[in-house]
């Protein structure tokens, strides 16, 4: 049978410390504590936790430090021992490494790893309830998880190909991130607090001019600051504005027209109700019937933004049915309606010259329709025409990165918010990466493929 102390270093998941005794107490509240009393040996003792060089003895201890260990059974389990002060020449006046916990933390590695695993599947408060602890503190073992995990962020900056760049908010107010992706990995490689051309500044900035002569395309929306950083930082690199945003543009040009619509068809509801005489109705009155059909007409029209949305191929029979009304009754409409969907097709050609004429007819029928919304976009995607037609030919579409985005906001909705942007940011990385975090005594998954 195995001794008491390899079944208590199994339990705890510790090595090189030896165990000296083990106690079971209770606290003021009545809750029940295991508690083992260690002590590193000879080899381990004096290390600097960050370079982990032997170092001279400090000072001390007139006291002894405990850290909290995974629950065993609903029992609280902890981790004693004499901690000294150790004088690195490189780092200062610290605390003594141990190896069961990371620097500064009063939980061992696997109470921290084990919390930044709830926290990345399921919300703060069952994190908080389950493992006992406060929301201010699963964002730092979050932050000490991903610190361990990956260690040096500035590796994601290595061999960049394909990025796409964008931002999104992360609290009320106009409170924004700036995120940028590799396309190639689906990795979040970057992210800034704000946005805008000096935080992309900050970005090319941090780079090297390896890692800059590696990056080939960089995908984006139609911002003119992108285009400015872009110049002056990596001239060379081509510039995609994805079909995504493009596609975008169009969409918000035709709720304008449908807004318009709604709004003259609302003002002859109005012009109608001015012309009532009080009292009841009478039941043959023709006029409060047709007011009544065009206020219908003009609901219609105000509640058709989903069906001109829609690509037809995905509408319903109803959807149909309300496009089909506004081909028969509101032929401007309708004609932005089926300059939407020519762009939208032709921005899903994979041939270049081919796009590039239908691209040609498009912005002559849009600049000669007399509708201003997309006149106004025919001169933006004519500015952008070349960076729309390198997105076709590199295929790069920046709906990964908004998936990424919507992923986030699921990340601080899941969260309730994060006060601290260093904890919000450490847990994106966590999720939005291919990093795997190790559950205590148990395989991580690529080691269990490899060995399958």
């Amino acid at each position: 049978m195995p001794s008491t102390n390899k079944v208590l270093k199994k339990i705890f998941n510790v090595n090189k410390i030896k165990i000296c005794n083990c106690e079971l107490y209770k606290d003021h509240k009545g809750q029940d504590h295991l508690k083992i009393s260690v002590d590193l040996r000879k080899s381990e003792k004096n290390r600097c936790p960050f370079c982990h060089k032997k170092c001279m003895s400090y000072d001390s201890p007139d006291y002894k430090r405990v850290w909290r260990h995974l629950d065993l059974g609903g029992i609280v389990s902890e981790i004693e021992m004499e901690a000294h002060r150790i004088e690195c020449k490189k780092h200062g006046i610290l605390c003594e490494a141990v190896p069961f916990a990371y620097e500064g933390s009063k939980f061992t590695k696997d109470f921290d790893l084990t919390v930044a695993f709830f926290a990345r599947n399921v919300s703060k408060s069952f994190v908080s309830e389950y493992m006992r602890i406060s929301w201010s503190t699963i964002g730092r073992c979050i932050s000490r998880a991903r610190k361990d995990l990956d260690p040096d962020l500035r590796r994601r900056l290595d061999n960049l190909v394909n990025i796409g760049i964008d931002e999104t908010s992360y609290k009320s107010g106009h409170k924004y991130i700036t995120v940028i992706v590799n396309h190639d990995t689906g990795e979040v490689v970057w992210l800034h607090k704000d946005h805008g051309k000096q935080v992309l500044k900050t970005f090319f900035e941090s780079l090297s001019d390896e890692q800059k002569a590696s990056i080939k395309a960089i995908s984006g929306d139609g911002a003119r600051w992108i285009d400015e950083c872009i110049d002056e930082y990596v001239p060379s690199v081509t510039r995609c504005t994805d079909a995504y945003h493009t596609v975008g543009w169009a969409q918000e040009a035709l709720d304008e027209v449908r807004a318009e619509a709604w709004h003259k068809a609302n003002d002859e509801v109005k012009k109608d109700k001015k012309t009532y005489s009080r009292g009841r109705p009478a039941k043959d009155d023709k006029e409060r019937a047709r007011t009544k059909e065009k206020k219908e007409y003009a609901k219609a029209i105000k509640n058709s933004r989903y069906a001109l949305g829609k690509n037809p191929e995905n509408l319903t029979a109803y959807q149909e049915t309300k496009l089909q009304m506004i081909a028969e009754s509101e032929p401007r409409l309708f004609r932005a309606y089926r300059l939407k969907e020519d762009l939208r097709l032709i921005l899903h050609l994979k041939d270049v010259s081919s796009a590039d004429q239908l691209l040609k007819k498009w912005l002559w029928k849009a600049s000669h329709s007399k509708i201003k919304p997309f006149v106004e976009l025919s001169r933006k995607i004519r500015r952008h025409k070349g960076h729309i037609l390198n997105t076709i030919e590199y295929g790069l579409s920046n709906a990964r990165i908004e998936a990424v985005n919507n992923k986030i906001k699921l990340i601080i909705r899941r969260a309730y918010g994060f006060r601290n942007l260093d904890n919000m940011f450490d847990m994106i990385y966590l999720c939005c990466s291919n990093i795997e975090i190790p559950l205590p005594n148990r395989a991580i998954k690529s080691e269990i493929n490899t060995a399958s």
